[in-house]
């Protein structure tokens, strides 16, 4: 903190100078654009010293700083090769111990995971089938409600606007039946690679 100290007294003593002759001769305009630029030098010159002060302090305290942080990783370092030393004896005693174990765990892990998998492979085929059974029953009874309006349609001399509906909806099932075909053969082929990744 006394480092800046000079500075400001400094800038004082010239701000308080600038402000008398101010005061003095306030009406020369050459005057007050000579104070404005005394001003202006002063404050360049004043923050260039902090900000040389503020630099030397900041190197000292990062030098410090990195003395302190030398030590901390020496005794740091020599605390943890220390405590790898112990490590290593207890793991090298607990590793027969524990290898046995982790094996049958290991094979109990396998065993569930196939039972689980297997299980909800055949709930995801389960509700494949159901939603498939639902989108099916709805566009049937879409195509039903076209064919029943185009019927209508044609009945009641409208035969232009009851066959484009009746070629419609045969497009739209036809589009659907295919795509469902598609559907279900990627699915299967899905399904056998799902099986073989499960079996690897």
């Amino acid at each position: 903190m006394f480092k800046f100290l000079p500075g400001i007294i400094f800038i004082q003593l010239v701000t308080g100078g600038l402000i008398l002759m101010a005061f003095n001769g306030s009406n020369d305009f050459q005057l007050m654009i000579v104070i404005v630029v005394v001003a202006l030098i002063s404050a360049i010159l004043t923050a260039f010293w902090f900000s040389s002060i503020a630099r030397n302090i900041y190197i000292d305290e990062q030098t410090t700083l990195l003395k302190r942080h030398a030590q901390d990783r020496e005794s740091m370092i020599k605390e943890s090769e220390r405590e790898k030393a112990d490590v290593i004896k207890e793991t090298s005693l607990l590793k027969d111990q524990y290898a046995r174990e982790r094996e049958r765990i290991l094979l109990d892990a396998e065993r569930d995971k196939a039972n689980t998998i297997a299980e909800s492979y055949q709930k995801i085929a389960q509700e494949t089938r159901k939603s498939h059974a639902k989108a099916n029953f709805k566009v049937g009874a879409a195509f039903a409600t076209a064919v029943g309006a185009g019927s209508i349609m044609i009945f009641s001399q409208l035969i232009t606007v009851g066959v484009m509906i009746l070629v419609a909806s045969g497009s739209g099932l036809s589009g659907y039946i295919l795509r469902a075909k598609q559907e279900k053969t990627s699915r299967k082929k899905q399904l056998a690679i799902n099986e073989q990744k499960m079996l690897t």
